[in-house]
C-alpha cells in the first residue's frame, strides 16, 4: 500500500505542475475544483494501470503467504502441484492466472474510461 501512495504523490506532484493547472488557476478557480476535478483525474491515470496489473501478483503472493504460514489456499495447491509436477493442476492455475490478468485489464480500460473523458469505450 505504500508504493501505490508514494506513485499517487509523485503523480498528483507531477500534474500539480503542469501548464493546464497554471492556467486553471490563472482564471481564478478554486484551489478545490483545481485539485479535485482537474488534478486528481489526471493524477489518476498512472493509479488505476498499478490496480489493474496488481490483480495477478495477488496469486503469487498467495503462493508465498500460503506456503510460509501453512494456509491450505490457491498458492499452496499451486506450489504443491509444481513439486509433484501435477500438469493438470498446474494447467489450471496457470489459465486462472491468465484470467485474472485479463480482468485486471479489463478493469483497468474501464477505469481509464471513467476517470478520463478523452478515452472513449467504442471503436472508430
Amino acid at each position: 500500500m505504500a508504493g501505490v501512495l508514494r506513485y499517487v504523490r509523485n503523480s498528483t506532484y507531477e500534474v500539480l505542475k503542469s501548464d493546464f493547472i497554471l492556467f486553471a488557476r490563472a482564471k481564478g478557480l478554486p484551489e478545490k475544483v483545481i485539485i479535485y476535478k482537474h488534478a486528481l483525474r489526471n493524477a489518476l491515470l498512472p493509479l488505476i494501470t498499478i490496480l489493474g496489473l496488481s490483480l495477478p501478483g495477488l496469486i503469487g503472493g498467495s503462493v508465498i503467504f500460503e506456503t510460509i504460514f501453512g494456509i491450505p489456499g490457491v498458492g499452496q495447491l499451486m506450489w504443491q502441484a509444481v513439486m509433484a509436477r501435477d500438469y493438470p493442476v498446474i494447467m489450471a492455475n496457470l489459465f486462472l492466472i491468465s484470467l485474472l490478468t485479463l480482468l485486471g485489464n479489463f478493469l483497468a480500460d474501464i477505469g481509464y474510461a471513467l476517470a478520463d473523458p478523452r478515452i472513449r469505450l467504442e471503436s472508430k
